[in-house]
């Protein structure tokens, strides 16, 4: 099976999230691949500021 059968189930394989005041990020999950496979490195826990967006 191909890597890229496999879709990332956070961001549907676009490799973007998005948040409800429509800021666009880099999926935190598949780190913007799109996919999960072997080669995507464990996710880590991000800091986040009082309305909960993701700090750089």
């Amino acid at each position: 099976m191909d890597i890229r059968d496999n879709p990332c189930k956070a961001c549907h394989g676009t490799g973007m999230l998005a948040d409800d005041e429509g800021w666009q990020y880099k999926c935190s999950v598949c780190r913007g691949a799109g996919f999960i496979g072997r080669e995507t490195p464990d996710t880590k826990i991000m800091e986040v500021d009082e309305n909960n967006r993701l700090l750089d």
